[in-house]
């Protein structure tokens, strides 16, 4: 099985500024990682150059136009309160959004069955008029757009469980009948959206919103929800944008951690199965930074999982970073992760 990892260098040159925790770091520790693999079934593949109409069908030419502007010759410039460029975030806000259409295609076009795309800036708080929360295009949601205007998908699903919302995806998707936005968060918490009254014009959002230290178990149950909602709205595709992903927070919680990340992924797989969704496309992490974290190794177990369950699933393409490490070496290292944290 063939796995393409859609990555640039220009990434390294969007300068966020000393301390700011959106970093170079982020991907470098997974590039280093990738490096020291030989796979032959592993397509490093830079991204391709994408005619901008994708990116105004996400985001509105007045802003586009504002984020361009905005790029500075020397120095740095804030789009928002923590939202800045610098004079190499021009070619690396392309890349991230070139990355995730190269994938696509690749995929579609049966060069690779999964990609994994290292990219930054993220992109899930970008709204159609407006950057936050380091976002600057909305990546996913291009790529989501993507499908729908040039491989004619009607209907996807994008699952994304994170401690704050996607008040970017659910902008850009709030009146869009094709895009079903589903998301569980903490709540009241940054950045201010996301309560349940918060349904899309086509009731096509579901906002799962949860209190500051709600148990795995409470958290999985609310699930139940989703599994629903997807039922009802039977999607092509299904983008799992997701994790419990603060490290420091993960550390405290091990077993949290890796019941809220672990299962919550096998429930998202096991839905597809059950409704026969065509494909499940998991989106890893940007996060598995060294030294070893339960984060990095509770994602590691997700896609380990969904790469044994694609090999038997009959009417469901699951599509997943695979390689690096043999699984039996993960649970061990996953083992001794938890208990020394314990």
């Amino acid at each position: 099985m063939k796995t393409g990892l859609i990555t640039s260098d220009t990434y390294k040159n969007h300068n966020t500024g000393n301390g700011h925790p959106e970093k170079i770091d982020r991907v470098t520790a997974i590039i280093d990682n990738f490096k020291k693999v030989d796979n032959k079934n592993l397509i490093w593949k830079k991204p391709n150059k994408f005619d901008e109409f994708f990116l105004n069908k996400t985001h509105s030419i007045e802003y586009i136009n504002h984020v361009k502007q905005s790029f500075p010759k020397k120095g740095l410039v804030f789009l928002d309160g923590d939202t800045i460029v610098s004079p190499g975030s021009k070619d690396a806000t392309k890349d991230a959004v070139g990355s995730i259409i190269t994938a696509i295609d690749g995929v579609q076009n049966k060069e690779f069955k999964n990609a994994f795309c290292a990219v930054r800036p993220p992109g899930h708080h970008a709204e159609k008029e407006k950057a936050m929360g380091f976002c600057i295009y909305n990546n996913v949601a291009v790529g989501a757009n993507y499908l729908i205007e040039k491989y004619k998908y009607k209907k996807i699903a994008i699952i994304d469980f994170d401690v704050h919302h996607g008040n970017g995806t659910q902008d850009i998707f709030y009146d869009n009948e094709k895009v079903l936005y589903v998301s569980t968060h903490q709540y009241p918490y940054y950045p201010g959206s996301g309560s349940n009254k918060e349904n899309g014009k086509f009731n096509n959002v579901l906002n799962i919103p949860l209190e500051a230290g709600t148990t795995s178990e409470v958290y999985l149950n609310a699930y139940e929800n989703v599994l629903t909602k997807i039922k009802q709205f039977k999607p092509d595709i299904i983008f799992h944008a997701a994790a419990l992903k603060h490290i420091t927070f993960v550390e405290d919680d091990p077993i949290e951690a890796l019941k809220t990340n672990f299962q919550a992924t096998v429930k998202i797989c096991q839905l597809s199965k059950l409704y026969k969704i065509p494909k499940m496309v998991f989106i890893s992490t940007d996060k598995a930074v060294y030294p070893s974290n339960i984060m990095g190794a509770s994602k590691r177990l997700c896609e380990k999982y969904i790469q044994r369950i694609s090999n038997s699933s009959k009417h469901t393409i699951f599509s997943h970073p695979e390689h690096v490490f043999p699984v039996q070496k993960l649970v061990l290292s996953v083992q001794k992760l938890v208990f020394s944290a314990m």
